[in-house]
């Protein structure tokens, strides 16, 4: 009878212990791309990848604060409002920063390039030629096309993609830790 009693009670703690490890918060990923990056202040603010592959993201913008930790951060994230690149329909969504939205551009080509391994340090906007030149890293492609003074007035990163991290955190506002997924060279790790 001792013997079914400690058992019982054996089987009873496992079971609290699994319920209760089981209701432990263990937190959540998220990721997407930056377009602002205090250093003072730690505050990273992205946008969140959108469930749909050609959706530029979901909006509001989130911000978070980087880790503590500055071993758990990785290389520091670079900001920038192009959102993506559609070449072969001629149009560019940026985030508008003075709208807090995405907007698409049709563009007019003057130039473009296909298989460009590296980007220019970023977006080059030529205010004499009244042009702006974007990169997408993803597609391997760099176009120039003709641009207004409204666009040529924009903030020159606003041409250019931010790094793409992913985050995860207990607390919405406070990441725990951090990788730039676009800085990060996965094949040479392990």
């Amino acid at each position: 009878m001792a013997t079914l009693t400690r058992s019982c009670v054996s089987f009873i703690g496992i079971g609290t212990a699994l319920l209760l490890l089981g209701c432990a918060d263990l937190g959540k990923v998220e990721q997407g791309r930056v377009i602002a990056y205090d250093r003072q202040t730690r505050r990273v603010t992205l946008i969140r990848e959108a469930a749909v592959p050609s959706s530029p993201g979901v909006l509001p913008p989130v911000t978070v604060e980087a880790p503590a930790d500055p071993a758990e951060m990785g290389p520091t994230p670079t900001a920038g409002g192009l959102m993506s690149l559609d070449y072969q329909n001629r149009r560019i969504v940026i985030y508008d920063r003075a709208a807090q939205s995405f907007r698409t551009i049709a563009y007019s080509l003057l130039e473009e390039r296909r298989n460009v391994a590296k980007a220019p340090a970023t977006g080059v906007v030529d205010r004499t030629r009244k042009t702006i030149t974007v990169y997408s890293a993803d597609q391997h492609v760099l176009i120039t096309f003709a641009a207004s003074d409204e666009l040529l007035a924009m903030p020159a990163d606003t041409w250019r993609s931010g790094d793409v991290v992913r985050y995860y955190y207990k607390n919405p506002a406070q990441a725990l830790r951090m990788m730039n997924v676009t800085k990060t060279d996965l094949s040479k790790s392990g």
